[in-house]
Formats: C-alpha cells, structure tokens, sequence
C-alpha cells in the first residue's frame, strides 16, 4: 500500500499539526529563475511517469487542491501538469452544488468523479468543501435536506468521519491519495486581490464575494486546521504547502507528486509468451504489404 512520501510539508498523522506554525513562505528557497528551471525537469519526469501509469493501468492518482482564494490553485494545476497526456487526465471544479446534487449525500458529487485505474484525477476544491466552506457558513446546510441534524460539533465530526472512511476505501482499492493545502497568507492574499482590480487582464478574476469571505478568514484557518489533523494518514496524506511564493509552490507540488509515482514501481505491461511468439509472423505480414 502507497505510504506518503517525506516532506517538511507533510501533515503529520497523529493530530498535532498547528496551522500558526505552518510557514506560508520560505525565506531560503532559490531564485525565481532557478525554481522555473527545476519546475520544468520535474514537469517532464512526470509526462514520463505518466506515460507508464496509464499503460500499468493498476492504481488511480487523486489529487485535491484546497486554499483560500487567490492562493492559485488554478496556476498551479496548469503549471504542474501542463506535460501530462489530457487523454489521462481528468480536472473536475466544485463550486455551488446543484439541485440534483443537493437530493444527494454530501459525498455523491464527487465520488462519481473519481478517477479510474490508470488515469489521475485532479479535484479543484473537492468534498471537503462540506468541512470549510459549509462549517464557516452553517446556513447552507438548510439546503441540504437533512433529517435528525445532530449539533454542529458532532456533525462536523461525523462528516471527517465518513471522509476518511471514504478515503480508506478508495485505497484499499487501488486509488492514491494526495492532499494539498496551499496556505497563503492573509498578506499575500490582499495583495492579490489588489492586483485583481488594477491590472485589466485581471480583472475578470476579481469577485467581491472573495472579499466578504476574507473577513471569516480565522474561522476558516479553524476548520482548515480540524480537516486537516482529522484526515491526514499515511495513505491519504495532506501537504500544507508555502503558497506565497507560486514558483516554489508548484515545485514543491510537483516533486510531491513525482515522488509518489516513482514509489509505486511502475512498469509497462508484459506480452505474454505465446502473443511473442506472434510477432515475427505479424512483422512478416507487414512486410510483404
């Protein structure tokens, strides 16, 4: 079974992480050109892994990004996975849930999208949005439908509960899990939004509804804090990854996510013995077209 892979980002497993301590930038890190020049070898190695992942046809890779807004998850996906075969990929984005949805349990949305074998799947945002975003705004849960709501405390409990055995069964059966929390800070995220609203090309990404959550910032550090120590595991790891500085952030994700691939012994599938002994009769029929 996949075990995390070693980082100083790695969320630890036994409930002790503290997001105050957790740093949002790293003041050693290298120069901006070098950290493109790494980015773009560990971009390549992966449209290698890949290459081999599909064909093993063995595992799934489930990848979820989690962050505040502006942490840029978007940039991060692009950059990360922009050598990877799109016929192997899948990127799913769950914002507002549907009414369709809504007549479901929280986790039905996205457990039809899981990946399958040999394909990796990205979710921007994902089910833990019903332990963040809905935890911070417990008046959405009165579209939910709900009988016999327990209080808040036990219900968030109760839904990191049923994430985890989620998560449990997905490994069991061959899909790995890896975890991202790119953890901006409160600074860097005004100063992005600014940039939002005075540079044109910007300015579609700009939304006032970003701004009014930014003012629930300490709760969502909270629920962040509680997800994250409820479902770190060393089979369904979490990262809380630097995020303000993006080009070391999407290094550190992609070493992650190399990394990962390169423990799982990939290879290419055999031909068996007696399809062998097909292919001198099958290069002959070609040669004599």
């Amino acid at each position: 079974m996949f075990t995390a892979v070693p980082s100083p980002y790695l969320v630890p497993h036994d409930g002790s992480f503290d997001l105050k301590k957790a740093p949002t930038v790293i003041d050693d890190r290298p120069e901006k050109k070098t950290l493109k020049k790494q980015l773009k070898k560990e971009v390549e190695r992966l449209h290698d892994l890949q290459r081999v992942f599909y064909a093993h046809d063995r595992h799934s890779l489930l990848l979820v990004f989690q962050a505040m807004d502006a942490a840029g998850k978007d940039s991060t996906i692009r950059a990360v996975m922009s050598g990877i075969n799109p016929a192997g990929c899948q990127v799913f984005s769950f914002k507002k849930p549907t009414a369709q949805e809504l007549d479901h349990d929280f986790l039905w949305r996205t457990n039809r999208c899981m990946p399958e074998r040999g394909r990796i799947g990205i979710f921007n945002r994902s089910y833990y949005e019903e332990v963040l975003v809905v935890r911070v705004h417990p008046e959405y849960l009165k579209y939910q439908k709900l009988t016999d709501l327990p209080d808040l405390d036990t219900l968030w409990v109760e839904r990191l509960e049923s994430i985890s055995d989620m998560e449990k069964h997905m490994v069991r059966n061959g899909t790995v899990i890896l975890k991202f929390w790119l953890n901006v800070s409160r600074e860097e995220q005004k100063r992005r939004f600014i940039s939002r609203l005075d540079e044109p090309e910007k300015n579609w990404k700009f939304s006032a509804g970003d701004v009014v959550e930014r003012g629930h910032w300490d709760d969502y550090m909270h629920a962040y804090q509680e997800a994250l120590n409820a479902t770190s595991s060393p089979s369904a790891p979490w990262y809380a990854i630097p995020a303000d500085d993006k080009p070391y952030m999407r290094l550190t994700v992609a070493s992650i996510i190399r990394q990962t691939l390169e423990s799982l012994s990939l290879d290419y599938p055999k031909v068996d013995a007696s399809e062998q002994a097909r292919f001198d009769e099958m290069r002959q029929l070609l040669d004599n077209e």
